[in-house]
């Protein structure tokens, strides 16, 4: 059967999304490759529509029990032979796979990395054909990723272990140009199609919010927003207060950390999964293994350590394409919290000092990043999409930096001082971080001010009738505008050429500051304008068939194919068939019931009209 035939058929779509084509295509043409793309972009079919056509049996190597679960259960609702091998299949269970693999009925197997390394894989596979091995989550390769996983850079090897070789094609979310060297080198993939379909999010809605109390803004968001929620929060011990206090008032909510028992993990993880419970607060244990696709909100607790982190777990939000809401709750306590992280974090036996220091100033450059985000005026989105390299537009109108009102502001003689007061230190063999610099410009008498003789310079005190927020503001820009840049362990502040140039000029720097308050919803609506009545209908239609199939209800469908159903108001099994999602198997499963649902809202709505 062709490509496209295989994408209406199984996953229900029309045609291929933006790099899904060309790397299905590489992988039939028994190409090595690298697939950066965001979540949600739809990575699994990149390898699993090769995986329909090709000969024999295609290996999925995947970092969590719950994500191969997730994946394997949607596969065989849409009438694809799956399996996975993990810990938490019993012997027999296990057997039994293989058994089936050997014989041909497993199309696409998932196993955990560290199942590579066993003796009894290994001979299963020698009886194996097996096509492709795609390692899902690739960063984990990489020791400058966010969550490097030893037991990846055992891949390789497993590779070179098979009878033949295959085609090898890894993916990843977020990767800097490092990562997707240290995928392409330490995978060994041989000459691979390297593509970045861009890391934009369009139907997310990012936000930051500094609050006087997290918790009440946290109840306010919760209870404007509806729907499935994540609550991420930085330690334990926050996740466990977060969650009694929202049950204390009300918010049907589980928890989840490492602290748990595996049986409690479970229990929480599939409450959320199968939407007995509305909303989940966990720590980044909880980040890889979620693909629910109706998770409309993920609010960040605490600042995380670094922009791919954040974009990570903020992109568990919106995965079908619905719009969806990010929200972060920022203090400055959480920089604390953040750098205390990082500090117990590089504590490997494996690692030498050198590696552990070079990790150490790798994670505290990349958390200065993701405090400039929390505190930029300019756009969310195009302050993340700068950081993976991209040139995003000017405004996004989609996060709550483009929908404040803000106002322009010359602030070319306040630069002037701050970038004068960094080139002065520099001429006494000194250097500064910010909160010095500030110091020095507001004529503080801090300690460390006056030990260092810093209230002599020409710049102390040129300040001292500006807000100390405002200087911080500008400070911000100028970094963020590659006027001045941090450096070292200290992240003491340095001119980069930009700022040589304007001291040379007489250019003007227009910032905008802050006015009115933003939105407080998302600016952008849903395409196909919510008939929230009739989708109610539908939940309820998935959720009775997925308590009676056992399955979580996003694997029926998904919210954005409920949503489809209400636009396009399907009467007959061949318009059915044209809902985005809905493949041949779910058609035949499922179609009698939504069909019925619709017909009878429709015939409702009719007979009010006539009674008018």
């Amino acid at each position: 059967m062709e490509k496209n035939a295989i994408l209406r058929k199984y996953f229900g779509h029309a045609s291929f999304r933006g790099g899904q084509e060309a790397l299905v295509e590489c992988i039939l043409g028994g190409r090595d490759c690298l697939g950066v793309m965001p979540t949600g972009a739809g990575k699994s079919v990149c390898f699993q529509v090769p995986a329909l056509m090709l000969n024999g049996t295609s290996i999925v190597i995947s970092p969590l029990i719950s994500l191969m679960r997730d994946q394997v259960n949607a596969l065989r609702e849409n009438g694809i032979s799956a399996a996975c091998i993990n810990s938490a299949a019993t012997d027999l269970e296990s057997r039994e796979t293989f058994l089936r693999a050997v014989s041909g009925e497993v199309k696409i197997l998932y196993v955990a990395p560290e199942r590579l390394e066993t003796d009894g894989f290994r001979r299963i596979c020698e009886r194996l054909d097996i096509p492709l091995v795609a390692v899902d989550e690739a960063h984990c390769v990489s020791h400058w990723g966010q969550d490097f996983r030893p037991s990846y850079l055992k891949i390789t090897e497993f590779v070179k272990s098979l009878k033949k070789r295959p085609a090898l094609a890894a993916f990843t979310a977020t990767a800097t140009d490092i990562v997707k060297n240290d995928i392409v080198n330490i995978l060994g993939l041989q000459n691979p199609l390297v593509l970045t379909t861009g890391f934009d999010r369009p139907n997310l809605y990012f936000e930051v919010k500094n609050p006087a109390s997290k918790d009440a803004e946290l109840l306010k968001i919760l209870r404007e927003s509806g729907g499935s929620a994540i609550v991420y929060c930085a330690t334990r011990k926050n996740v466990e207060s977060v969650c009694k206090m929202l049950q204390k008032h009300g918010i049907n909510a589980a928890m989840y950390h490492a602290g748990l028992s595996a049986e409690n993990r479970k229990s929480a993880q599939d409450d959320f999964l199968y939407d007995r419970v509305d909303v989940i607060v966990a720590t980044n244990a909880f980040g890889m293994g979620i693909d629910k696709s109706n998770v409309s909100l993920v609010v960040h607790y605490n600042m995380p350590k670094d922009i791919e982190s954040y974009y990570q777990e903020a992109g568990r939000a919106g995965r079908d394409g619905s719009p969806a809401r990010c929200v972060l709750l920022f203090n400055y306590g959480d920089v604390e919290l953040a750098k205390y992280m990082i500090d117990i974090s590089h504590d490997e036996a494996a690692l030498s000092d050198r590696e552990q220091k070079e990790l150490k100033d790798r994670d505290l450059k990349r958390l200065r990043k993701m405090v400039d985000y929390c505190d930029s005026t300019r756009c969310l989105r195009g302050f993340i999409l700068n950081y993976f390299g991209e040139k995003p537009q000017k405004s996004c109108d989609n996060c709550s930096n483009c929908t404040k009102d803000f106002k322009t502001a010359d602030v070319t003689v306040e630069a002037q001082k701050i970038l004068s007061c960094i080139f002065r230190l520099k001429q006494r063999g000194k250097s500064a971080g910010k909160t010095v610099i500030c110091r020095i410009l507001l004529g503080s008498r801090d300690k460390r001010v006056l030990e260092n003789g810093f209230d002599t310079l020409s710049t102390y005190g040129i300040m001292s009738d500006v807000p100390r927020k405002k200087i911080g503001e500008i400070f911000d820009y100028l970094e963020a505008e590659d006027y001045i840049e941090a450096c070292g362990e200290n992240a003491v502040y340095v001119l980069l050429p930009k700022a040589d140039e304007f001291i040379k000029s007489k250019n003007r720097i227009v910032m905008r500051v802050s006015g009115a308050e933003e939105q407080t919803i998302p600016a952008k609506k849903s395409a196909s304008g919510d008939n929230s009545e009739l989708l109610e209908k539908l939940r309820k239609v998935r959720r009775n068939l997925a308590a009676v199939l056992g399955v979580p209800p996003y694997v029926i469908f998904s919210d954005a194919s409920l949503r489809d159903m209400t636009a396009k108001l399907p009467q007959t099994h061949d318009e059915f068939l044209e809902v985005s999602g809905v493949g041949t198997m779910k058609a035949e499963k499922y179609g009698k019931s939504f069909l019925k649902a619709i017909k009878e809202y429709i015939n409702v709505q009719n007979n009010a009209q006539n009674e008018q």
